[in-house]
């Protein structure tokens, strides 16, 4: 690899992985080429990006990023798995790729510009993904608001309900229930 294509793919990591917020160190020794494909399509679903890096290269360009405090990670076979969105259905995809395929293993991450251990992974892909608790802040958000329309609702239905047994009772030439409760009638006036 001569000086111009070194400095090419120093400028290509730097872009890519140097400006991600989250970041995946995967070591993918043992792996088939029909493995890597299909990893490679797990991770685009996500709308993610995985590369195979060359160390000392990634090295150079990740130097002012925060992905610099996994330098001792990047040794051996390494690929990074990265995005700018989010991280769960990142971690997510992988960590089902790592059951699947045993000889895939973590050497580290980072999430939000924040370093996480490789024992750490299986616990984030636990959590549920961003559209998830959305979904839950915006249901937890309507309950109230739901609550009081069905409240509010049920008085006006109650209203039609007693309207409309009184305009029954008055067609069927019956007297209210008001008018016939006992109360004597007025005497007329001659």
């Amino acid at each position: 690899m001569n000086k111009n294509d070194k400095s090419q793919e120093i400028a290509e990591l730097s872009s890519g992985i140097g400006q991600a917020t989250n970041a995946f160190l995967i070591d993918f020794k043992g792996i088939t080429v029909p493995q890597v494909t299909e990893l490679r399509r797990q991770v685009r679903e996500t709308k993610s990006s995985y590369v195979v890096v060359k160390n000392t290269l990634a090295l150079i360009a990740l130097k002012d990023s925060p992905m610099i405090a996994l330098r001792e990670q990047f040794a051996g076979p390494t690929a990074v798995a990265y995005n700018a969105t989010d991280a769960v259905a990142l971690a997510k995809a992988l960590t089902k790729f790592a059951k699947d395929t045993p000889s895939v293993r973590f050497k580290g991450a980072m999430l939000d510009g924040q370093i996480v251990a490789a024992t750490e992974i299986q616990s984030i892909a636990t959590l549920p993904s961003r559209n998830e608790l959305i979904a839950k802040l915006l249901w937890v958000m309507q309950s109230p608001i739901r609550g009081l329309a069905t409240v509010l609702q049920a008085n006006i239905r109650n209203i039609a309900v007693v309207l409309s047994e009184i305009a029954k009772q008055r067609s069927a030439g019956e007297a209210p229930a008001a008018e016939t409760s006992g109360a004597e009638p007025a005497p007329a006036e001659a």
